[in-house]
């Protein structure tokens, strides 16, 4: 859901962001867009563990209604996530990283913004981060449970019907064959190079500098340090900064153009970043 502003700021008189509730923040001038929990691709995906979810699909419409808005002057992505999907990350960065030249787009690291969340991080034309925030993840990770010998050791047994060789590469109930393994290798050595070397392209770095991260994570002045972020603030304290800003002349936010390496870990979930 897009916060966005529309009130009137006070003459002279900065807005204070007292949130009552997480990202409601009614601002004049800047949008903030909360980008929480597992990022999925599309609406309509319901988690069974209660998961707070959010579509990169819904992403991506609230910052084209914030960039069509002649009131917004800023948009600011809240983001609070571990990562999810590779399907549709790709889209939505190259989406922000088009549409920053047209109105500046921070990211708010408010506190953790890793793997997926971090590629949609790296897009935007800054990187905040607060002390105790955390970032990078910068990989991929997919997952096979094989249980065929817990279901033969179970009396279990499982029969499967099926037309086309390929259809049940991947099934729990049988272990994993050569060409599947080769398959599903593949599209994680896809889905890394497109996360590593979209990550360079934004961030302004060598490629070779975001693979020799491995995948670590990063918190605070550590994560400005490895050209990760670009301010260490306190996220309450950067936005009534930059709330007072927006009542003047809006500058431009320049595109972080960091040299430093880039370190990260892949989160846990199949075929995620």
């Amino acid at each position: 859901m897009i916060r966005q502003a529309a009130d009137e700021l006070p003459d002279e008189t900065p807005v204070q962001l007292e949130a009552r509730q997480e990202s409601r923040y009614q601002i004049a001038g800047l949008a903030i867009i909360p980008v929480h929990g597992i990022l999925v691709s599309r609406r309509g995906v319901i988690d069974n563990a209660c998961s707070e979810l959010t579509s990169y699909e819904r992403i991506r419409a609230d910052i084209a209604s914030a960039l069509s808005d002649d009131r917004v002057q800023a948009i600011v992505l809240d983001l609070n996530s571990g990562g999810g999907m590779a399907t549709g990350c790709k889209e939505l960065a190259d989406y922000i990283y088009a549409s920053r030249d047209k109105k500046p787009i921070t990211a708010l690291i408010i506190f953790n913004a890793y793997s997926a969340c971090y590629f949609i991080a790296a897009a935007c034309s800054r990187i905040v981060i607060s002390a105790t925030g955390g970032c990078g993840s910068i990989g991929v990770i997919m997952e096979h449970l094989d249980v065929s010998q817990l279901e033969e050791n179970s009396g279990i047994k499982f029969t499967t019907f099926y037309r086309g060789d390929r259809k049940k590469d991947g099934t729990a109930h049988e272990p994993l064959s050569e060409t599947a393994s080769d398959t599903f290798n593949q599209i994680v050595e896809d889905a890394y190079q497109l996360f590593v070397n979209s990550v360079a392209l934004y961030r302004g770095i060598d490629v070779k500098t975001v693979i020799d991260t491995q995948a670590g994570l990063f918190h605070g002045q550590a994560a400005i340090d490895a050209g990760l972020a670009d301010v260490l603030a306190n996220p309450q304290d950067y936005l009534n900064k930059l709330a007072s800003d927006v009542m003047q002349p809006a500058q431009p936010i320049a595109p972080t153009r960091s040299r430093v390496g880039l370190r990260a870990r892949a989160i846990t979930i199949s075929h995620m970043l």
